[in-house]
């Protein structure tokens, strides 16, 4: 397994650490539902420097981006970052991602860890500009999320730049903690607000004891896998390898407000035609009516026990105190208020079909 930087912090704080994607990471530190709730309601802080970074630049570097990506790059200005997804010819996501642009000569990439290999031979198979240099500075690059809703107040004396006045999705580039060019952006994978700051791995122990000092005074603590993953599905937040793969589309996930049809990108045409023919399934949400917890794989039934779809995530929401779940359904059964029926150890579970997010606020 891959290590990251704060290896020796998470194994100091007693976290039950895992191998997720070939990364020994942390599941949890003080439970999941301790962790969740300090997202939601104070300040967390998450490694996430197993994520994928690549740097693209040069005189055609907004070519190969709007190319390779579902999104409309041209929307973006210097300092805006936006969600997109990677898009193979036949409309497959082969990544979600979040698009950086520096300047309107260099955008930097952020994948997701498991497919970081992938995602790079991707985009080099894409590639017929002569005027892009790509780099891939993933093994040097650390990358903390500190979430929660008191995430500015806590990290604010750490740096000149005005956190509290940065507007959703958009980046600042400054001394942090002391350290040069670190890259802060709003961002983040929890729906609590917050931050995710992005540093080379040497000061990798700097950094994160300032964060922690700086917060002390609001109850800063960590948080792991377990509650980045209840704390995305309560917003209902696509996770790659379950509710997206390179064998769904982004307009089959609902992303379709990141698909731009009207523009010329890698997999565009093979979208339009679904659009036009008319879809199959559709990924929904759903709220557990009776007791249950869905989980990924489990199949998605009627009444009757016919097979309509499959469950891709499923949890217990701490917010809500219910469980909750997305999944693929035939198409006329994805309508809001929909009866369904997870199937879970031989029994039919009902649920009904709801918009997410599941958590409002």
């Amino acid at each position: 397994m891959k290590n990251t930087p704060f290896k020796a912090q998470h194994e100091a704080l007693g976290a039950k650490m895992v191998d997720f994607a070939g990364w020994y990471m942390p599941l949890q530190y003080d439970g999941l539902k301790i962790e969740h709730e300090r997202v939601r309601t104070g300040v967390g802080v998450f490694d996430v420097s197993h994520m994928g970074e690549f740097i693209i630049r040069g005189a055609d570097a907004f070519s190969l981006v709007q190319w390779v990506t579902a999104n409309d790059v041209s929307k973006l200005y210097d300092g805006k970052v936006q969600y997109s997804c990677l898009t193979r010819e036949n409309g497959g996501i082969v990544d979600d991602l979040l698009v950086y642009r520096i300047d309107s000569k260099t955008y930097m990439l952020v994948v997701n860890a498991s497919n970081i290999q992938k995602d790079w031979d991707w985009i080099q198979s894409q590639n017929r500009w002569a005027g892009v240099e790509c780099i891939n500075i993933s093994n040097r690059t650390a990358l903390l999320a500190v979430q929660g809703p008191k995430a500015m107040d806590a990290l604010q004396s750490l740096t000149e730049m005005d956190l509290h006045s940065m507007e959703f999705y958009t980046l600042q580039k400054g001394v942090f903690a002391g350290v040069e060019n670190v890259l802060i952006s709003t961002t983040g994978y929890t729906g609590a607000g917050g931050v995710e700051i992005y540093f080379d791995e040497e000061h990798a122990q700097t950094i994160w004891d300032a964060v922690f000092r700086a917060g002390e005074s609001l109850n800063i603590g960590p948080a792991g896998l377990g509650a980045r993953d209840t704390l995305r599905t309560e917003m209902g937040f696509c996770l790659y390898g379950n509710d997206i793969t390179d064998e769904t589309t982004p307009l089959e996930a609902g992303l379709g407000w990141i698909t731009v049809l009207d523009s010329d990108f890698c997999g565009a045409d093979a979208l339009r035609s679904q659009k036009n023919g008319g879809l199959t399934r559709r990924l929904v949400g759903f709220e557990m009516i009776e007791r249950g917890i869905p989980r990924k794989d489990y199949p998605i039934v009627t009444k009757e026990g016919e097979v309509i779809g499959v469950v891709t995530s499923g949890t217990m929401s701490p917010s809500l105190d219910k469980a909750i779940g997305m999944g693929y359904v035939n198409w006329g059964y994805h309508q809001k208020d929909t009866t369904l029926y997870i199937q879970i150890r031989n029994k039919q579970i009902q649920a009904q079909v709801v918009r997410p997010p599941f958590y409002k606020g």
